[in-house]
């Protein structure tokens, strides 16, 4: 995912994820220099998403052969998909910006999930388009990018899975409609992992090594499991934690940021933050 890095005035990101080891997806934030550059790099391998965070910045791209001058300002989005080669001008100004790279293989089991047919969801170049939506999640993604990661893999994973949803709603060649799919997790199959969670509630929990248990693919599991229980994944671990956390603080006398660990926050303020939205008080009033 470093090649459009290297290309961009040599220039390192404020931050980021590249240590965090993510999941089909790369999230960095930019704070590029006040001269003008001009570039224009081959395919990439990766989709890539550049989100204005700063001032209007003034641009040229080519398309098909021809140049296109443009503003690009905070809430607009470009959407470079794997595989088109880019040409990039700017012009004098200081320019803040958030870089989303994300792997196409995302994007193909999303679409199998959700059965829509691979071969129908080529993403089409895109720049300058508001898109409320994208730069909420994008958002939510830099918050986690800042925090160093505290939410956790899970968390990440289905942030990944709506912007990968978002972009094969609005950003294919043809509307495609997402639907629920028809098919269930067996009774069998949700116990177990159900049974996986409620074992390694202290652990930085993924998707593929909760959807290893029943075989399935990581993408495809977290549609049947929110299916099947009315949440997702991470927020049915969060669950799970909050009410674990609660029996220690009820029934031992271990300080409360030993608890946090056990129970898999990584701090005693991340379980305070998520034990006042399940519970209505703090640990500290519980115990």
């Amino acid at each position: 995912m470093g090649e459009l890095r290297q290309r961009f005035d040599n220039t390192t990101p404020v931050l980021s994820s590249q240590q965090m080891s993510w999941n089909g997806i790369l999230v960095e934030q930019y704070h590029h220099l006040s001269s003008s550059f001009e570039v224009e790099f081959p395919a990439p391998s990766d989709h890539w998403i550049v989100l204005p965070l700063g001032q209007p910045v003034l641009v040229t791209q080519k398309s098909d052969d021809r140049l296109h001058e443009s503003v690009i300002q905070k809430g607009d989005s470009v959407l470079v998909p794997a595989g088109q080669p880019k040409y990039w001008c700017r012009r004098e100004g200081i320019c803040c910006a958030l870089h989303i790279h994300l792997k196409p293989e995302m994007i193909r089991q999303t679409a199998e999930a959700s059965e829509i047919d691979t071969k129908r969801i080529d993403l089409v170049d895109c720049s300058g388009k508001q898109d409320l939506q994208l730069h909420q999640i994008a958002m939510l993604l830099l918050a986690e990018l800042k925090s160093g990661g505290m939410m956790g893999q899970l968390y990440v994973e289905s942030l990944s899975q709506v912007l990968a949803i978002h972009l094969i709603r609005h950003y294919c060649q043809s509307a495609l409609v997402i639907t629920p799919e028809n098919r269930r997790l067996t009774h069998s199959q949700l116990q177990q992992a159900i049974d996986y969670i409620h074992t390694h509630l202290d652990r930085d929990l993924s998707l593929a090594e909760l959807a290893g248990t029943i075989n399935i693919s990581p993408t495809y599991f977290a549609s049947l499991f929110k299916r099947a229980m009315g949440i997702s994944p991470h927020q049915y671990v969060i669950q799970q934690r909050v009410e674990r956390a609660k029996e220690m603080l009820e029934r031992t006398d271990l300080a409360i940021a030993d608890i946090a660990l056990q129970v898999g926050f990584s701090s005693q303020s991340h379980l305070t933050q998520h034990f006042k939205r399940f519970a209505g008080m703090t640990p500290k009033q519980v115990r």
